[in-house]
């Protein structure tokens, strides 16, 4: 099969929470394929540094989870620059506490963050794609998405609503063009993972628990990315990607 299917040269990509982790991998791999990146974050200056790492031509200092924000810097930007072709709503937090001691703000936080930020960028980036009729909305989903763990249980409830978002993102927006799924990632070894990287036990815990014996990459997350981004997915929509080494297919 031809690799002009995955050729992203041309598209224009946006990419939250890209500065660091699987944000900035993703921007890097979508580059490599020829798209044009957005780099996107709410620390300025660490958003620049990646900017100038990638060579990225584009950053928006956006806070996803400012439903205003949102709406008048993707507004903005398509006024001003051109289309958003990709959007990959990465943008997401973490926060680890027994369920039952679990503090009421952070709670909060957490629908903020990984699922108000999902609906305010997928809504201002959409209503320009619906315009143009074509469009490829690639939500970050987790392991979580599918499976519980002790200690973030509102994490879980975040990363499933995001999955079940991804469907009616599908629902309401393929019959305009657009093709909206999500990716699963498992356990990466990214700066929100720090601690757990850090911890023998856990880590011991997941090479046995994950039938692929190990930490995943964040380089091993950009090809599900790219093929979600491109053509090759013209008729993927609604649908939930894991790339989890195995873990949610093994008790």
């Amino acid at each position: 099969m031809s690799t002009e299917l995955f050729d992203l040269t041309g598209k224009r990509a946006l990419v939250t929470g890209s500065s660091q982790g699987i944000g900035y991998a993703l921007a890097k791999g979508l580059a490599a394929t020829g798209a044009e990146i957005i780099l996107n974050g709410r620390d300025a200056a660490k958003l620049a540094a990646a900017a100038r790492d990638l060579g990225a031509g584009h950053t928006l200092a956006f806070d996803a989870t400012d439903h205003q924000a949102v709406r008048k810097a993707v507004d903005a930007f398509e006024a001003d620059v051109g289309a958003i072709d990709i959007l990959v709503n990465n943008a997401g937090m973490q926060h680890r506490t027994p369920l039952e001691d679990f503090p009421a703000d952070a709670f909060e936080r957490l629908l903020k963050t990984n699922v108000s930020s999902v609906f305010n960028v997928g809504q201002a980036v959409a209503r320009h794609m619906i315009k143009r009729g074509a469009g490829k909305i690639i939500n970050i989903a987790s392991v979580q998405t599918a499976l519980a763990r002790p200690g973030i249980a509102p994490y879980t409830a975040t990363k499933g609503a995001v999955g079940n978002l991804t469907k009616g993102m599908a629902t309401d927006w393929a019959r305009y063009g657009l093709q909206c799924n999500a990716i699963a990632p498992g356990y990466f070894d990214t700066p929100l993972n720090a601690a757990l990287v850090a911890d023998p036990s856990f880590s011991d815990w997941l090479e046995r628990r994950t039938p692929a014996g190990r930490w995943g990459k964040v380089e091993e997350l950009v090809g599900a990315c790219i093929f979600l981004s491109s053509d090759a997915s013209s008729f993927v929509n609604g649908h939930v990607l894991y790339v989890d080494g195995g873990i949610t297919a093994s008790l």
